[in-house]
């Protein structure tokens, strides 16, 4: 780990028990990740693959069944969770869902700081309301209402401004952007990377989306059926894509110009069923490009070049 990581993930699993047909599997969301970052990283995967989580495991809502989570060098894996929440933050992919219909936007944006003793005086605790709300763009009088009398996109902004209240380091942003309208979709992207260079966080940033990932990360984490199958810098994966998954998802992008795209590389089939993973490679039964190996051993991630590019392939 570099003196400039913030956060690092080594080995992480995480598993849950399912019954299904009166039999009991062990279902493996997260399996083996490693990651270490001090910016804007960016996790993208078809939904399934253990994005959400994986933030879910880093803030403390899902256990780790192994691995570690380090902030800063601290694992805090043993560590309370009260430390843990105060700087590393989640924003929830539903604004509607993750804010409490019977509390007022300015009681959940101060949430944090009233458990956590921020505010000497009931002045102090206004004021810090008011300058948050104002930072993600409400006015300040919505401090008095409710979440069903806001928009999607400002529901997402007051879920924002909750998360950024006690000045954590990380932010996690699982698909913050999805449940809204596009035009919205923008506004709340140049929000969050406005606040980026503002607070100096670095951000995890989970989307099903390339494109979105595109606009506001430094580096991408590629994710399939819980394993990192292909890591480098945004630009490097969306101009040169080398795993025949990732080839997949940057085809899928949607570009006006028919030239630009990577023909061949959409993928058929469905993802296998995660009670019965492959045995070697779960990409394989889709995979244009499998060999007999491929069925039979599973790629580690691997560096491939100096552009700082990691792959879990064996024939990329």
């Amino acid at each position: 780990m570099n003196g400039n990581t913030v956060l690092d993930i080594r080995d992480l699993e995480v598993s849950f028990s399912v019954r299904r047909a009166g039999r009991k599997y062990q279902v493996r969301a997260v399996d083996g990740v490693s990651l270490a970052e001090g910016e804007v990283l960016g996790i993208v995967g078809e939904s399934g693959c253990g994005k959400t989580t994986l933030g879910r495991s880093i803030v403390g809502l899902a256990r780790p069944d192994s691995g570690t989570i380090s902030f800063k060098g601290t694992d805090m894996t043993g560590a309370s969770l009260r430390n843990m929440r105060l700087n590393i933050r989640m924003v929830f992919q539903d604004p509607y869902a993750s804010l409490n219909p019977r509390r007022s936007i300015g009681d959940s944006v101060a949430e944090a700081g009233d458990i956590n003793g921020f505010f000497t005086s009931r002045a102090e605790r206004s004021a810090a309301i008011a300058a948050t709300l104002t930072a993600v763009g409400l006015d300040p009088s919505f401090a008095a209402r409710y979440p069903y009398e806001l928009s999607g996109g400002q529901r997402q902004r007051a879920g924002i401004a909750r998360t950024i209240l006690p000045s954590p380091s990380i932010v996690i942003a699982d698909e913050p952007v999805s449940a809204l309208d596009v035009s919205v979709q923008a506004q709340v992207l140049n929000l969050m990377m406005d606040l980026r260079e503002q607070l100096r966080l670095s951000m995890l940033f989970i989307s099903h989306d390339l494109g979105v990932i595109g606009q506001i990360s430094n580096r991408v984490a590629v994710m399939y059926m819980g394993r990192i199958v292909e890591q480098a810098a945004t630009r490097t994966v969306l101009d040169d894509p080398r795993h025949p998954y990732t080839r997949s998802l940057v085809a899928a992008i949607p570009k006006p110009d028919p030239s630009k795209r990577i023909l061949g590389a959409i993928e058929t089939g469905e993802p296998p069923s995660l009670f019965k993973r492959p045995s070697g490679c779960a990409y394989a039964p889709r995979c244009p490009i499998a060999s007999h190996r491929c069925l039979v051993d599973v790629p580690e991630l691997r560096s491939a070049g100096a552009d700082g590019r990691a792959i879990a392939c064996h024939n990329a």
